[in-house]
Formats: C-alpha cells, sequence, structure tokens
C-alpha cells in the first residue's frame, strides 16, 4: 500500500488528492457543482448529487488518473463544508435536500428561542459563543418546527463528511471538531451531545456518535467497495470540517497561528493553547485530543466575486473566463477603487456582524466609473470582511502570530495585496494546501506514512505578502466609510426586504 486518499466537499466543488508515502502528490481530482437557494436565506446542497456523487466520481478519476490499483490505498479520508444538516432514514437516504452552513439563515426564530431557553449564560457555558446562523442546533429545530414529518422520519441528522463515511463504512460517527458547531446540541465541558432544555432538539439517538477527527472510523464495506471503486476493508477516518484540515495542510498547528481561507467565504483559524470563550468568535476541539481553535467566517468572499463574473458573462456560459479576468480588470484600477466601495453581504453576514438581513451594495458610483472600479470595489470590500474578522480575534486578545493564507483566491493578487494592507499583516502563502490535501495528510498519519509532529516537513511556503504602509491611511478612511455604510443602510435594507417580500 503506497498512497492514501482525501477527498473534500466543498460549496462549489469536489476535490481529491491520492498522496504518497513521502508526502508527494501522485494525483489530482476536482468536479464542480452549484448550491440551490430556493427562496432568500435558504442554501442548500442536493447530497446524492453533490456529495456522494462528487466523492464517488472524484475517486474514479483519480484511479484512473493516476493508475493506481485501489489495493494501493492505505487510507481514506473525507471532509466537508459544515456544519451542515441532513436528515437520513434508516438507511442512510436522504429526507431532503441538506440545509448549509452559516450561509443558510433560515433559523433566525430558533436562535431567539434556543437564546431564551437557555439563557445567555448556559449556551456560553456549554458552546463557548452565542447562538448564529453557523449554528446547527438551531437548524435542526427549524425542521422540527416547518417539516415535523422529515423531523420525526429522520433516524440521524448528519453532516457532509458524516454521510460519506457512513455510506463507506456502515458506521455513522460524527467528528468532534464539526459537532462543536451543533451548538448548543454539543457540550464542550464534557466533549457530548447535551439536549437538556434545548426546544427542537432532536431524540439522542437521532444524532450519530461521536469521534475524533484523526481516529479510525470503520473500513470500506463490500457494497460501497461496487459503488466506489475502492476495496473492502480500506481503513476510512471519521472526518473533519474542509477549514480544519485545510489548516492542518498549512502547517497550522502551534498556537498563534492562524490560517485566512479564500474561497467562496473567508474562513479563519486560529490555533490556541486553550479553549477560550467568545460572544463573536466559534471555540472548538482541533483534529487531535487536547488541540483548541477559535473560528471565524464570512459570509461571502469568492461567491461575490462568482456573482459578479455571472453579471458580466454573456449569455450561455463563460462565467469561468470572465472570473478570472476579475484580477486583472481590478488591476487597471487603483487603490481605493477611486472612491468606490462595495458591501459584499449577499448572503448576510457572519462574524462579526452575525446580521442574517445584511445586504451587499455599491456606493458612491459615478460617470467616471468602469468595470475595473467596481472590480476591484469587489475584492476590496470582500477584503474588508476579512479583517473585520481578524480583528475580531484583536479585540479578544488573540492577535495571531502568524497568518498562513491557502484556498483558490490566493491566485488573486490584488484580493490577497488588499488584505494585508487593510490589515497591516503580513501572510505567508502556502503551496499545494487544500482541504482535500490536509484529508491525505490525516489519512498518512493513519497509515503510519508520517507522524503528526512532523507533518511541517510536508508544507512549503510559496510567498510572503506585506502590507504597503504608504497605503494605510487610504485605507484607514475607507475602513471607516465601509463600517459606516453598513450600519446606515441597516434600515433601509429592511425595508426592502418588505418590498422584496410583498413582490412574492
Amino acid at each position: 500500500m503506497t498512497v492514501v486518499l482525501g477527498v473534500d466537499i466543498g460549496t462549489y466543488e469536489t476535490k481529491g488528492v491520492l498522496l504518497r508515502g513521502d508526502g508527494t502528490v501522485a494525483a489530482k481530482a476536482r468536479r464542480p457543482h452549484r448550491v440551490t437557494v430556493p427562496r432568500p436565506g435558504y442554501v442548500e446542497h442536493d447530497p446524492e448529487a453533490v456529495w456522494w456523487n462528487g466523492f464517488v466520481e472524484v475517486t474514479a478519476r483519480l484511479l484512473a488518473e493516476s493508475g493506481t490499483a485501489p489495493a494501493e490505498i492505505a487510507a481514506v479520508a473525507c471532509s466537508g463544508i459544515g456544519p451542515c444538516v441532513l436528515p437520513v432514514d434508516a438507511a442512510g437516504d436522504p429526507l431532503r435536500p441538506a440545509i448549509l452552513y452559516g450561509v443558510d439563515t433560515r433559523a433566525g426564530s430558533q436562535i431567539d428561542e434556543q437564546t431564551r431557553a437557555l439563557g445567555a449564560d448556559e449556551i456560553m457555558a456549554r458552546s463557548g459563543t452565542a447562538l448564529t446562523s453557523q449554528s446547527a442546533g438551531p437548524k435542526v429545530a427549524w425542521l422540527h418546527d416547518n417539516e415535523p414529518e422529515i423531523f420525526s422520519a429522520a433516524h440521524l441528522f448528519v453532516t457532509c463528511q458524516t454521510f460519506v463515511t457512513g455510506r463507506l463504512t456502515g458506521r455513522w460517527v460524527t467528528d468532534r471538531a464539526t459537532a462543536a458547531y451543533f451548538h448548543p446540541l454539543y457540550d464542550r465541558r464534557t466533549d457530548e451531545w447535551n439536549l437538556d432544555g434545548v426546544p427542537g432538539a432532536p431524540r439522542r439517538e437521532q444524532l450519530p456518535d461521536l469521534g475524533w477527527s484523526s481516529d479510525v472510523v470503520g473500513a470500506i464495506t463490500e457494497s460501497a467497495a461496487a459503488a466506489t471503486g475502492l476495496c473492502a476493508g480500506t481503513p476510512v477516518l471519521v472526518g473533519a470540517p474542509d477549514a480544519a484540515v485545510e489548516a492542518l495542510s498549512a502547517g497550522v498547528r502551534r498556537p498563534g497561528d492562524m490560517m485566512l481561507m479564500y474561497g467562496s467565504s473567508h474562513f479563519l483559524i486560529e490555533v490556541l493553547d486553550r479553549p477560550v470563550s467568545s460572544e463573536v468568535l466559534w471555540p472548538a476541539p482541533y483534529l487531535f485530543r487536547d488541540t483548541y481553535i477559535a473560528a471565524a467566517g464570512t459570509a461571502t468572499a469568492g461567491s461575490f466575486t462568482r456573482w459578479y463574473a455571472d453579471l458580466l458573462a454573456p449569455e450561455g456560459g463563460g462565467t469561468d473566463e470572465v472570473f478570472a479576468e476579475i484580477a486583472d480588470l481590478a488591476a487597471r484600477s487603483r487603490p481605493g477603487a477611486r472612491g468606490l466601495i462595495a458591501l459584499p453581504h449577499l448572503s448576510g453576514e457572519r462574524t462579526p456582524l452575525f446580521d442574517a438581513g445584511a445586504r451587499g451594495g455599491f456606493l458612491g458610483l459615478s460617470l467616471e466609473h468602469d468595470r475595473g472600479d467596481m472590480a476591484r470595489a469587489v475584492l476590496e470590500g470582500i477584503a474588508q470582511s476579512a479583517v473585520a474578522a481578524i480583528r475580531a480575534y484583536e479585540a479578544e486578545s488573540l492577535a495571531p502570530e502568524r497568518i498562513r493564507a491557502v484556498g483558490g483566491g490566493t491566485k488573486n493578487a490584488v484580493w490577497l495585496q488588499a488584505v494585508s494592507d487593510i490589515s497591516g499583516r503580513s501572510q505567508e502563502v502556502v503551496g499545494g494546501s487544500g482541504a482535500a490535501q490536509g484529508d491525505a495528510m490525516l489519512a498518512a498519519c493513519a497509515a503510519g506514512f508520517i507522524t503528526p509532529d512532523r507533518l511541517d516537513e510536508w508544507v512549503t511556503v510559496e510567498k510572503q505578502v506585506h502590507p504597503r504602509t504608504e497605503l494605510a491611511p487610504l485605507y484607514a478612511r475607507q475602513s471607516a466609510a465601509y463600517r459606516a455604510f453598513y450600519r446606515a443602510t441597516r434600515d433601509i435594507v429592511a425595508e426592502l426586504d418588505h418590498v422584496r417580500n410583498h413582490d412574492q
């Protein structure tokens, strides 16, 4: 057995990696997919088409393109977006589309109800953070309140990677790094489920067993082998949230290390030397026992640029080509986009605003502005949102000592540089990183290829990005305008929501 398999199921694509025993890549594959937005605030995936078929197709491509025999795979690990909520029946089949993570904001009333029932102090003690759209517990309660037949019929409520590993092994186990975001159903004081006093909570038997991401959950079954082409008996790990294994792939392991993910949204993870509580950050266990993190995330980032690309693309296609041109367009405009700013809150906002009703917009448009200015405003707007999340760590006395930048968005030089310029912080861009890579690294540890304390040997820093200090005054003024733009338009946006709902 000479390779390990890592597969990550993201918001917009599934990626896979085959990693050799020396840490080099034997093959990579990817498969795009899309989210479904049935109504404002509702963001979903088809778990069969996106999660399971994504895993199966990416695995098949990796085996075919590399010429790897299934028997050569020593271990398999899978990660996914999360926390997602998917009710499945006793056969492991979905009962409805999966409700996605914090970008889905449908459970506002359930957040309020659970907060009232438990009290802010108990929620903070239990979860280490307040309930937000990133909390999966209120979304389970939303099913209880709005789809009671499905809620009652659910054999289990699972998340993305648990759906895949459960089908692979027949054992349904959720990693604690993901379960921690099912607050208030998970109690960090015991690292176990705690359903006491939670309105709309499932029965205990409707929740999976718990494990650690680095543990082996089971082995590929005969039926899963037939469906995937993998060998029966191959070990499968419990799995992990995509952001956590992406952080691992970037060498984010020691306290003070922060990962900043440039993806469809920004996601941040800082490793800590102790568990913490926070009103605005999301504390959780990390991938290994006795390791801790505080996470944060925005609602939109690359999804804002994709929305803009969709607008520019010709009818019938061309979006990907236009998407690739956005950085070039933005580079034609100068820093500050000639006084044009954009709010990126196209799907509400998470850290630090936690405002499901927040919306996007442009301010400062004039006849002199062109597509380049608008492209730069989009990128600087999402950079401002990333920096607002970094400032939340600073406000909690958890300022990072080192930021490692990962994700497809790091290829966009304007976006990357804007984050350093606005934050005043340097970034190290890691090459070859990614959640699938991190999955494979976890699998390599399980297979005995390497020990966790040596994983940094497999990490390469491609470049460093430093803030341009001469731009600090410009971006300080832009940051103040950005914050004021949001505050000044909250009531207006609420009125526009009434208009939109009236039209429906």
